[in-house]
């Protein structure tokens, strides 16, 4: 069987899999979205605010709620998995076999950035049909955004798959990278609405700086050159560090 045949036939499985895990597919692609309906059923946030520079709450959310999906797939939904595939010796049978752990982990980084990308399509498409949100005015700049993040989050959760030991640990570890993650993405205060000092700090992380790009690409203006080095780079960082120090046994 030829390579390119065994490496689908791995993502096929790994697409299967994560089919048969409700609480993935839910936190992943559904809640985001769900986030942002709660949020939008408030009055208050559909009503312009001018912190926001007139936005309304729910249309500064939206960027907000698309960064959402791809940190919970990077940093909850990835780790565990790869973790757990290490812990239980799976990764070190498949060395014996044609099928390569390196076509595992692409499998397990497809398929959870495919459905993170899935997340950013319902969110987007919920914001417009459901609270008249404008779809990104410069949408090859945001996806070039979304991207970035997706890849600089998918390091970073392989980075935490490398450095722990079992499951457990990578599930903590994963948490409690996530929360100043988002906090840096916005989610309890919208980059918009914090202090100029605050903002300058944020933006120097990489969803701090994704997540000032995804604001930028909404509002028509093309993405900064230096949010996206900022996010980028990390991404490369991330991914060297990864590389460095993950190990299949």
């Amino acid at each position: 069987m030829s390579t390119g045949l065994v490496n689908t036939a791995v993502l096929r499985t790994e697409f299967r899999l994560f089919r048969r895990e409700p609480a993935g597919v839910f936190w992943i692609t559904l809640f985001p979205t769900l986030l942002l309906a709660v949020l939008g059923s408030i009055p208050s946030f559909r009503e312009a605010d001018p912190a926001l520079g007139g936005l309304r709450p729910v249309d500064a959310y939206v960027p907000v709620a698309v960064l959402l999906g791809v940190l919970i797939g990077g940093l909850q939904g990835m780790p565990p998995v790869l973790t757990g595939y290490r812990e239980t010796g799976v990764l070190r049978r498949m060395s014996t076999t044609p099928v390569r752990p390196s076509a595992l982990l692409a499998a397990q980084m497809t398929v959870v950035g495919g459905a993170s990308l899935v997340s950013a399509l319902l969110t987007l498409a919920v914001g417009r049909l459901a609270f008249g949100v404008a779809l990104p005015a410069q949408p090859f700049g945001h996806l070039l955004a979304l991207l970035l993040a997706l890849a600089a989050s998918l390091a970073l959760g392989a980075l935490l798959s490398a450095l722990a030991r079992t499951a457990k640990i990578v599930t903590a570890a994963g948490s409690a990278a996530l929360f100043p993650a988002m906090f840096t993405a916005g989610v309890w205060l919208p980059v918009e609405a914090m202090p100029d000092l605050m903002a300058r700090i944020v933006g120097w992380t990489p969803f701090g700086a994704a997540a000032q790009a995804l604001n930028e690409a909404s509002a028509g203006d093309r993405p900064s050159a230096a949010h996206l080095a900022v996010t980028a780079g990390w991404a490369v960082l991330l991914t060297s560090a990864a590389v460095r120090r993950f190990r299949w046994e």
